[in-house]
């Protein structure tokens, strides 16, 4: 599964490492760093998370394309900081920051969503005392991630149909397309779903 088209195949050894062992390298990674609290370690450590990505056979252009979405949370952090006259505390929070979702975006790209999937499944297998159905959790996950890339979809096509018809100023007008198509495909994989027997 593929559905997010972020996992980037390899024979590194972060590809090799198993999803449960890289989930605990960045919890304990980015715990450590929040303990220590230090201005150079928070900064070294995006420095390292960095060049992890060239070494783990990931191309450095997707370092950018995972902070990117943080710039505009980095830049309203960076300013409140300013004005409360600790700039140091703002840069060490935006670094913070930074380890964290590149780190995460390490695993991601490293990891296929099946074998997460799997291991989300394995963690939940304690909860079938409670009456959960790991199995069905880790459906539920399943379907939420393909939502995300629908959901792109579905604004994408909205947003060509809007532009081609000449419309501008007006984008509240794409929001009933997208909602009507997300519900049409939402009735067609549960009709899928039904037909092999998934209730």
């Amino acid at each position: 599964m593929t559905v997010l088209g972020l996992y980037q195949p390899g024979d590194s050894l972060a590809h090799r490492t198993p999803a449960g062992v890289k989930l605990l390298v960045l919890f304990c990674a980015v715990t450590v760093v929040l303990v220590l609290g230090t201005l150079w370690v928070a900064v070294g450590g995006v420095v390292v998370s960095a060049l992890l990505y060239p070494l783990c056979g990931v191309r450095a252009r997707y370092v950018w394309r995972m902070l990117r979405p943080l710039l505009p949370f980095l830049a309203l952090i960076v300013g409140f900081q300013v004005l409360t006259g600790d700039p140091w505390a703002a840069v060490r929070t935006c670094a913070v920051l930074g380890l964290a979702v590149l780190l995460s975006g390490l695993v991601t790209l490293t990891t296929q969503v099946s074998t997460m999937l799997a291991l989300f499944e394995r963690l939940a297998a304690p909860l079938r005392h409670l009456g959960v159905r790991p199995d069905r959790l880790a459906l539920v996950l399943a379907l939420t991630i393909r939502a995300i890339p629908m959901v792109t979809v579905a604004w994408q096509t909205s947003r060509e149909a809007y532009l081609a018809r000449g419309l501008r100023g007006r984008p509240h007008l794409m929001v009933v397309p997208v909602v009507v198509g997300l519900v049409r495909s939402a009735e067609a994989m549960g009709e899928a779903m039904t037909a092999r027997g998934l209730d």
